[in-house]
Order: structure tokens, then C-alpha cells, then sequence
């Protein structure tokens, strides 16, 4: 259950008494999501999602994420909108914590990905770059290269010398030779299965903007080449990454730089996923209310790009 911080009933009434939104008549943990505390909240005008921000989210980035919503959903991108206040702030507190109203989006994320999922989401996602791009905010992405030494000088005592050399290696090879002078720009940064909704087979909206950040577009595109064209046995789905690519490029078109740096973009997403989870494996105690996730399913990722030979291997 992924309700860090309860909300009591009288914080709740103080809180709704800045919107105009209605009064309250129902107040529900949700169970899903690892990073902060949401509810969805029943009013008499409407549903919402109501998110407290714990401690991994830094309240100075929060101006960017309700900020990027705002700007995103006024071109056209089906996402959460911020709820303004009768002052016209979108961010304050509740129960001690930073919190913010959203807009209720309607959809399932897909439990078992398809190759049917795949051209939406190359589509959405590059509606999403394009909308973002006169975005005047900016937010640099604190897991890009230059976090992966922290995460791993923070994780390698708990690991094999085997895995440690390999990581460590990675590392070096990222720090000499990430590619630079690729478009850049606002990016979703973690576009997984999990944050994109879907209603009777057609995407109804992208959800979860905390750890959208000014980086190269590619490689958000490398992130969803990991995250949505693996299958559970760990092989990779040419006929998937064919899909999402040619989604993407139905609204906006690939460089052949970019195409040529996507194995390296997608090598390196893999392995800041296998960084973050083992990382926070060895840090979160088994009895958290955190599900961790096995970092070994990136690594597995890592080692298929760092084989690749030819783009025709993403479907290109």
C-alpha cells in the first residue's frame, strides 16, 4: 500500500475549503505508485486525484512538473491538469506535506504489453517533445549520466566483484562517449507500461511527470524501447520497436544521428534503471512498503544493446 502520509478529515475539509471543486464524499488511498501518496477524492462536482509529496520528490522541481502539466495539456496532450485554487495556486500543503490536486484521467494501464500498445505510445510520446518545446521552464535530469557514479559507489558493497567490474566499466565507457548535439528538450523520462492509460484499446492519456526534465529526446525514446519491447523472458521484440518507432516518427521524424545513437541511448537507459533498482534494493528495507524491483531484469536489457550490431535489431 503506497499511502505513506494518512490525511485526517479536518485537514481534508480545510484543504478543499481553497478550491471550488465541491465537498468531499469520498476519500481513497491508492495502492499503486512507489514515490508519493495519492488518493482519489470524490467530490460533488467530479473525481480527482489528490498527491502528497514525500521526501524523494525536492519541492523546488514541483513548479516544473505542475507547470509542465499545464502547458502540456493546454496543447492538446491528454494528461493530469492541475487544479488551481481560488487564489490561482496549484501547490500547497496538506497533513504536513506538499500536495497538489490533478485532474482524474479515465483508462487501465496495460498489464501485458502488445504490439497494439506500441504505435500509440511512440505517437504520444512524440506529441508530448513537441508540445514541450517552447516549455519555458527548465529541470536538468538528475539521473543522467553524471548520477549513475553516485548510484553505484552507493550500491557495490553489496554486490559481486563480477557485477561490480561490469558496472563500473559501463560507467566509464557512458562518461567518455554519451553523445552530445542531439535534439534536446523536455522530456517524460519514465514512460512505462504503468503510466500509460488505455480505454477500449485506444491511449486515453500519460500519467506520472515527476521525473520529466530538459534531456535528449532519443533518448526518452531509448527508455520506451526498454520499457514496452522486452518480454518476460528477458528477449527483445523487434515487431514491438518497429511499432513505437514508427509511431514516433508518424509525428515527429527521427535524425539519422539520433537513429544511429540509439543502441548507445538505449544501452545507457538500461543500465540508469539497473543503477536505480539495485540501488534502491540494498537501501530499502524488506519490510518497507515499497515493492523493490529486481535490477537484474535492466542488466539482462544492458547486455542485449551492448550486442547490438545494426539497427535493423530495434526494427529500423
Amino acid at each position: 500500500m503506497a499511502v505513506y502520509t494518512e490525511v485526517g478529515d479536518t485537514e481534508l475539509e480545510a484543504f478543499l475549503a481553497e478550491y471550488d471543486i465541491g465537498q468531499a464524499d469520498s476519500f481513497k488511498g491508492i495502492a499503486e505508485g512507489v514515490e508519493n501518496t495519492n488518493f482519489l477524492l470524490t467530490t460533488t462536482k467530479g473525481q480527482y486525484i489528490v498527491t502528497l509529496y514525500e521526501k524523494r520528490v525536492d519541492p523546488r522541481d514541483l513548479p516544473f512538473f505542475l507547470g509542465l502539466m499545464d502547458h502540456l495539456a493546454a496543447r492538446g496532450i491528454t494528461c493530469p491538469q492541475p487544479i488551481h485554487g481560488r487564489d490561482g495556486n496549484a501547490l500547497r500543503t496538506l497533513a504536513g506535506k506538499p500536495a497538489a490536486i490533478t485532474s482524474f484521467l479515465h483508462g487501465m494501464w496495460p498489464r501485458r504489453t502488445t504490439v497494439a500498445h506500441c504505435a500509440p505510445v511512440g505517437e504520444a510520446l512524440a506529441g508530448l517533445h513537441l508540445a514541450g518545446q517552447d516549455f519555458p521552464l527548465r529541470r536538468p535530469n538528475a539521473l543522467s549520466v553524471a548520477g549513475w557514479r553516485p548510484l553505484w559507489e552507493g550500491s557495490r558493497r553489496h554486490i559481486d566483484a563480477a557485477l561490480d567490474r561490469e558496472l563500473g566499466a559501463e560507467i566509464e565507457f557512458f562518461e567518455a562517449n554519451w553523445p552530445s548535439g542531439l535534439p534536446a528538450g523536455v522530456i517524460h523520462a519514465d514512460l512505462f507500461n504503468d503510466n500509460v492509460f488505455f480505454l477500449q484499446d485506444r491511449l486515453s492519456g500519460l500519467i506520472d511527470f515527476y521525473f520529466a526534465c530538459n534531456d535528449l529526446l532519443a533518448y526518452d525514446v531509448a527508455i520506451c524501447l526498454n520499457a514496452w519491447c522486452f518480454e518476460a523472458d528477458s528477449s527483445f521484440n523487434a515487431t514491438k520497436a518497429r511499432a513505437l518507432l514508427q509511431g514516433y516518427e508518424r509525428v515527429r521524424r527521427l535524425s539519422d544521428e539520433e537513429k544511429q545513437a540509439l543502441p548507445l541511448l538505449a544501452r545507457g537507459s538500461a543500465l540508469r534503471f539497473a543503477l536505480t533498482r539495485l540501488y534502491d534494493w540494498v537501501h530499502t528495507p524488506p519490510d518497507a512498503l515499497v515493492k523493490r524491483k529486481d535490477p537484474q531484469e535492466y542488466l539482462a536489457r544492458l547486455r542485449f544493446h551492448r550486442a547490438v550490431s545494426s539497427l535493423s535489431d530495434y526494427g529500423l
